[in-house]
Formats: C-alpha cells, structure tokens, sequence
C-alpha cells in the first residue's frame, strides 16, 4: 500500500503527476563525482542522533566524548582526521576524453539550489526532471539540503506521491529530526500519525529525536510528556529511553527537569550507571556540585560504582571556571586534582578521556599563567606514560590549539612535531591555525618546519 502524505492536501491534486589520463596521485575521491558537491549541506546543524552520546553510553571507551553531544570535555579527534587514502589508478582514460557521468541526486541538486517559496513548487520542479524515486537518492538530497526545511520536505512529498514508492522508517526518521530541527512541531507530529499507520516504523530512534528536538526548543515539559505516553507509538517505556530523555534535558539546560523525570519513574523502570551519570554531568555542569555528591552517593546505594565518567564530570565542572584570576583562591583546580588522585584509591582506571579531560583544564586556565599551563599539561602527559595510557592524535590537537590560542607557539609547534613523529598526521584545522599564528608572528623559519613536517606526514601516510 502506498503511504499518501496529507501534509499539505493540495499537493496530491492539485499537482500534475510527474511524466514518465588522471594523475595517479590524486586521492580516490578526486576522481569520482563528489558525493556532496553543493554549499547547501550544513553539517554544523545536522539532524542528531537519538542515541546517548558516546561519553555516556560507554564510559570504558579509551576515547573521549562525541563532539556532537555539546558537552565541555575535550573529545579526541582522531576520527575526524582528514586523512583519505591514495589509491593508484590504472588504465583510466585520458581526461580529454573522460566524461564524469553525472549522478540523478547531482541532477535534482541542480534543480533544488534556485530558491522555493513553498513545497509545492519544488514538487512542481520535481515532477517535470522525469527523475524516478528511490530510497537511496532521497536519503542522499535530504543529506545535501538538511539545512533547507521548504526544499527538504518538498522531495519528501515528491518521492512519496510517486507510485510504488514508500518510504523507509529511517527516512521517516530523518525527515521528523529536519521538521524538528526548525520548529515544524505540528508537520512533525502529522508525520507521526502517519507512521502509526506502519507496524514497526515508529521506534525509539524516532521518538528519541522528537524529545532532543522539544528540549533544545525549550519544550521541556513537552518532551517529558512524550516520555509518558510512548508507549501509545509502540515503544516500551524503559531505561535506555529514560536515559535518553535526561541526556536530552541535561544537555538544554534543564537538570532539574532531567532529575524530576528520573524521580517520578526510578521506581516502575530498572536503572543502570549511566542514568546517575546523567545527572552528575548534569549538575556539575551547572556548578552544583553539592547536590551532584548526593546523586553519585544515591548511585553507590543503588549498587553502582562511580566510575570514570562520574569522577570525570566532576573534574571538567570544576576546572570549568570562567573568572580566570581568582582561580587559585576557589580552590577549584585543586578540588579537580584531588578528584583526579581519589579516581586511583577508589580503583577507578584513569583512560584517556579522564586524562584529556585534565589536560584540557589546564590548558583553558593558562590565560592566569604560564607556569600552571605548563606545570598541568607536562605532569599529566608525564602520569600517562608512566600509567601506560597512549596518547592519541586528540590529545596533540588538544595541545597544540590551546597553546596556539594562548600564545606559547614554540610548545604547540614541539607537540605537532612529536606528534608527527610518532606517526600521526594532525589535522589539517590545526595545521593551518598554527600556520597563520606562526606567519602573524613572523616566525617564518619555525613556520617552514611545520610546513614541511605536514608534508612529511601527509607522504609517509600515503606510502
């Protein structure tokens, strides 16, 4: 049965259905048609995951925390390297004669970059590129035009009046996060209803999106309310979707309402460390730290440990100190490294999320002195090896950024050597800001080292 949209009405009468030698070199995907080729795709606002962010969700992972859940601890950035393998091409015809064969989503991008007043005129424009269809190319505009609400739901209703077609539970999803993403509330819950019509496409993925989308709107009380009714969309109200209710209120800024929702259902739903820890990031973040020691005594009385995570949220609030001058007299970096000391006595493995968190501490407090940036960064980078604790490419850009920031460029450039030393090929943000600091400096010899170091790097990488 083909699903029929009926937001908005008019779009399924009113509308006419639609009629039916390169350098070998050269990275992989320099000779293929660019999969994202339009300035119109903005990763910055795209749509989130549903899922607890990595800090939380697996606190034994050795590294840091996904830069998309917002939070202030420095995560390591070793998977956001730009660093694609080279490939050696053979037998490719000679460029003169090389016709790059130009893909159905390049085509629909083509059309969908002029700029649409409402949903029906890119349905229009839609219907009139002869263009079937499919999953695959829905998912691949809506990635590119995420940032574009009009156009985004457009397609959406073109694919979807097509004959035959349907739509899969993740497009659903995606579309939904899009919706939500520019405070479309009454679309998104539409498209809701709609889906209910499906056994099995509203999931917890689904209504997890939709509870991220009202917090960061500021529906607090709209996200907890669907928590409370989710199992009229087939969902079961259990501890993962709990957590994820929290984490999406703690992350907007309403603690109090993510520890009100854990009160009212701790008792009807089983819970586990991460749920507490969603709390103690939470109220550390707000630098309330009493009331965080309470949750984490709560956590031992239910029979969960502390663990890194918690002692770790701990550290980064706080070092999380905004009046830089009167950080001595608060005590609060010492509070940190007690907290850092007591993780060992309580037999809390220190990873490197826990020493980065550190690390970054001291390198955000540097602007009250040299001395504490140097001392903080060198003692802890001395504790990890002597504690067997690898130090990761995040760790370097760690240092090398906040150095650069602040201003000690000999230190930064002595950790991007080392780290290419070791193997590693920073990232090509961080290359180019310690550049343009060196060249401001007119360090034009200190400048042409790093420069060839990153050339260095980039060929090993390639062989």
């Amino acid at each position: 049965m083909a699903v029929h949209l009926q937001i908005p009405r008019l779009f399924q009468k009113s509308l006419s259905p639609k009629p039916y030698q390169i350098n070998h070199l050269l990275p992989k995907y320099l000779c293929t048609t660019p999969e994202f080729l339009l300035p119109t795709h903005d990763t910055s606002n795209s749509p989130e995951s549903p899922d607890l962010p990595t800090w939380l969700s697996n606190s034994q992972n050795q590294k840091p925390s996904d830069p998309d859940d917002g939070d202030f601890v420095i995560p390591s950035l070793a998977s956001w390297v730009e660093n694609p393998k080279l490939e050696t091409h053979r037998n490719v015809p000679s460029p003169l004669l090389f016709e790059p064969q130009v893909s159905n989503a390049d085509k629909l991008s083509e059309i969908l970059i002029k700029r649409y007043l409402s949903e029906a005129a890119v349905v229009k424009a839609l219907n009139e590129s002869g263009i079937d269809a499919t999953n695959e190319l829905v998912s691949q505009i809506l990635t590119r035009f995420n940032s574009h609400c009009v156009v985004s739901f457009g397609v959406f209703i073109w694919a979807e009046n097509q004959t035959g077609y349907v739509h899969t539970p993740e497009l659903y999803d995606y579309m939904i996060d899009i919706l939500g993403k520019f405070k479309k509330f009454s679309l998104m819950w539409k498209l809701i209803e709609q889906m209910k019509e499906f056994s099995g496409y509203v999931s917890l993925a689904t209504v997890s999106k939709v509870m991220r989308r009202l917090a960061k709107a500021r529906k607090y009380k709209e996200a907890i309310d669907v928590f409370r009714g989710i199992e009229k969309y087939g969902v079961n109200k259990d501890r993962e979707a709990l957590n994820v209710l929290m984490d999406a209120l703690v992350k907007e800024g309403d603690v109090e309402g993510a520890h009100s929702a854990f009160l009212e259902f701790k008792d009807c739903i089983t819970l586990d460390s991460s749920s507490f820890n969603v709390l103690i990031h939470g109220y550390c973040k707000a630098r309330m730290f009493v009331i965080a020691r309470k949750i984490m005594e709560e956590m031992e009385n239910h029979g969960f440990h502390p663990d890194v995570v918690s002692y770790s949220c701990f550290i980064a609030g706080y070092c999380e100190q905004k009046d830089f001058r009167n950080v001595e007299a608060s005590g609060r970096i010492k509070d940190a490294w007690n907290v850092f000391e007591d993780m060992e006595k309580q037999g809390i493995c220190r990873n490197l999320w826990a020493y980065n968190t550190m690390i970054s501490s001291a390198c955000a407090h540097s602007q009250g002195g040299r001395g504490n940036l140097l001392s903080c960064s060198s003692f802890s980078l001395s504790h990890m090896f002597k504690n067997n604790v690898s130090v990761d490419l995040g760790t370097y850009t760690l240092l090398v950024n906040e150095l650069c920031m602040n201003g000690k460029l000999e230190l930064a450039c002595f950790y991007f050597q080392e780290a290419v030393l070791k193997g590693m090929v920073p990232m090509v943000k961080t290359f180019k800001a310690l550049v343009e600091e060196l060249e401001q400096k007119n360090m034009k010899e200190m400048k042409e080292k790093i420069e060839k170091l990153m050339f260095q790097a980039r060929e090993r990488n390639v062989a």
